[in-house]
Parts: C-alpha cells; sequence; structure tokens
C-alpha cells in the first residue's frame, strides 16, 4: 500500500512564468511545479530535480505520498498527479502535484502483475500475453497498492483474463471498464515451410559456354 514517506522536499515559490523562467530554473536544478487540489488554490513553485527523481524512482513511484514545504506558502501531503519528461534525455521537466485531504478517495493508476505459469502454457504450448499493464482505481491515498497482482496459472489456451477478474481490496474501485482484457494465452502458428522441388528424372545438367579447344579442327 502507498504511505506517506518520511520524506519533505523543500521548494520555493514561482513568480516568473514562460519558457524562459523555466530555463531558468531548470539550469539550477530546479524543476516548475504547480500544485493544486485540496483546500487551496493552484500554487506555481520548483523543487530540486534530484529529489523528485528519487520519489519517482522509488518502489511506490508517482503513488508515493511525501511532504512538499513550499516557501511562503506552507507544507501539505501531495502525490504526483501528472508528470513532463524531456524526449530526449527522459529528465524530468514538468510536474503537476495533487494535495491530498484526509478521508478524500481519489482516482490513480497502478501496475497489473500476473502471477504463475498458465496451464496453457505448460501443457497447451500456448504464450502468455499482456494485454493491459495498468488500471485506473479509486480509493483513499493510503488503501492504494503498489501493484495489483493477478494469478494466471489456471488461464487456458484461448482463454481470457478480465479487469472483471482482477481481486482487489473492499476499499478500492476499479474504474477501467471490467470487460477489457487482461491478459490471454495465445498459440503460435508456424508457417509450413515448402520443401525444395526435387530435380526431375533425366534433368541434364546445365550446360557450360567457355573457350576451349576445338572439337573438329578444319
Amino acid at each position: 500500500m502507498a504511505q506517506t514517506q518520511d520524506i519533505t522536499v523543500r521548494a520555493e515559490l514561482r513568480e516568473g512564468r514562460g519558457k524562459n523562467d523555466a530555463r531558468r530554473l531548470r539550469s539550477r536544478g530546479l524543476v516548475p511545479l504547480t500544485i493544486y487540489g485540496g483546500e487551496g488554490g493552484a500554487v506555481s513553485a520548483a523543487a530540486p530535480l534530484a529529489e523528485l527523481a528519487a520519489i519517482l524512482r522509488s518502489e511506490s513511484g508517482h503513488n508515493t505520498i511525501f511532504t512538499l514545504d513550499v516557501a511562503g506558502a506552507g507544507a501539505s501531503e501531495v502525490m504526483f498527479h501528472d508528470r513532463q519528461l524531456d524526449p530526449v534525455r527522459g529528465r524530468l521537466v514538468h510536474a503537476d502535484l495533487r494535495r491530498l485531504v484526509l478521508g478524500q478517495k481519489i482516482e490513480v493508476t497502478v501496475h497489473v502483475v500476473l502471477d504463475g505459469e498458465p496451464v496453457g502454457v505448460t501443457e497447451g504450448g500456448g504464450v502468455l500475453e499482456q494485454l493491459l499493464r495498468d488500471v485506473e482505481i479509486r480509493c483513499s491515498p493510503r488503501d492504494i497498492p503498489d501493484a495489483i497482482h493477478a494469478d494466471v496459472s489456471g488461464l487456458g489456451v484461448h482463454e481470457l483474463l478480465h479487469v472483471s477478474d482482477l481481486q482487489v481490496g473492499d476499499d478500492i474501485e476499479v474504474v477501467t471498464d471490467p470487460e477489457t482484457a487482461v491478459a490471454t494465452v495465445s498459440v503460435v502458428r508456424e508457417e509450413p515451410v515448402e520443401a525444395p522441388a526435387a530435380e526431375e528424372e533425366g534433368e541434364t545438367e546445365p550446360e557450360v559456354i567457355g573457350k576451349g579447344k576445338k572439337e573438329d579442327e578444319e
């Protein structure tokens, strides 16, 4: 479950706007942020890239609950809501953070992890395919699971595991369409390879043409 980490990230208010201001912040190792939700209005801030990146690399990743202390605006518990990455470097360049309110449910995305080896693989010679890797759920922040595990050991060839088959706690509501397929066992059919045609009986060797001695002297 997502738990409040003993992490406090200190941030500064962002007074400037536009791309030039964002570049100046990034040159100082800061990431522009927008904090919204909860009991306050939207706040523009900037926080150290290294600290935010460490949170995203943690086991709970973007579902980590941490404290953001913005100088002049106060501290609040937050989670990542959206983030923008540099397409070349893969580095965080902007993030939206959501304030959390005790008792208020939120919608988040969590990974689906498949456990076990399907009978359709061990006995049917099939291949397990994961068709859906994330699902949307609604729950209290502290009830967010690190992942939703699904046992696929009983899955046969051509059978489907649907979102409705996922087992979650009573405090968790799955928002994703229950009819969405999560996994299946498919069979890879190999195309038959035609054998090369045998040489027809009596087929002569190809004529070799080249320079040589004349068979008949004139």
